[in-house]
């Protein structure tokens, strides 16, 4: 079953299978999905793909609306979450205030909840962006997509909007530093795990050079029966290829 998308600003806290007790932040408009990618796999299903700089026509909050929505959900919990994480629905980083946003949440997070990290969960598509990179670098932990090794995979598993390409995500991703790395693997006529692109991939990520790597497959329904999630054994093998190249990772 696909999820729906959020309609608050803030949601949570969720047990984040990555993360742990989370606080997430949905800085995008509520109920619509504004992403860079369209990718197979999405939990949220299908929707058409939004080059960053034309997401005009979309209602997102203001930043005062997403500072406020936080500031009174710290209050009301009983524990601080582990994290406060950008998620929601789509790439948050397009919002067109995001780095004033992340200052912001700083400011917030230290005089309510100093115990807690900020994250976010980012398609990496922004990246080369300098702008968006000093405001993901104010981040404690910063999750970043890289699924293919190629930019023919690239294309056909993300299905990203117009001129944005592999090459210069990687690059990107190199250039901000101290990122872990999230990659979901599926099998099947559409997916993404065989020997060759394996390889490329690993390449990839050795030119990122991550903290870590978080390998991970399906976990719910796909907007396509054309792949499907990989065992335990075969994400034990993506694990052992990043081990040969000394590159932290874990699978989930």
């Amino acid at each position: 079953m696909l999820l729906e998308l959020q309609s608050d600003i803030i949601y949570g806290p969720v047990q984040s299978r990555r993360l742990g007790r989370s606080l997430g932040v949905n800085a995008l408009p509520p109920l619509v999905k504004v992403c860079t990618f369209d990718c197979l796999y999405c939990q949220y299903g299908r929707a058409a793909t939004h080059p960053p700089g034309e997401t005009g026509k979309h209602n997102f909050p203001r930043k005062e609306e997403v500072l406020s929505a936080l500031e009174q959900a710290l209050k009301n919990l009983s524990q601080p979450p582990v994290y406060i994480t950008f998620s929601g629905n789509g790439e948050p980083t397009l919002h067109p205030d995001f780095k004033e946003m992340v200052a912001g949440v700083r400011q917030v997070r230290d005089a309510l909840s100093p115990t807690s990290k900020t994250a976010i969960l980012s398609n990496s598509t922004t990246v080369s962006d300098p702008i968006t990179r000093k405001a993901l670098a104010m981040l404690d932990v910063r999750i970043m997509k890289l699924d293919a090794g190629t930019e023919e995979m690239f294309s056909h598993y993300n299905r990203p909007a117009k001129g944005i390409t592999l090459a210069e995500t990687v690059e990107g991703l190199a250039s901000l530093g101290k990122v872990s790395l999230q990659s979901l693997f599926t099998k099947g006529p559409e997916g993404n795990f065989s020997p060759d692109h394996l390889s490329h991939w690993v390449k990839q990520v050795k030119k990122i050079s991550p903290l870590f790597v978080q390998v991970y497959t399906l976990a719910r329904q796909s907007p396509t029966d054309s792949i499907t999630a990989l065992d335990r054994n075969e994400l034990i093998h993506i694990h052992s290829l990043l081990e040969k190249e000394n590159i932290p990772s874990g699978f989930f």
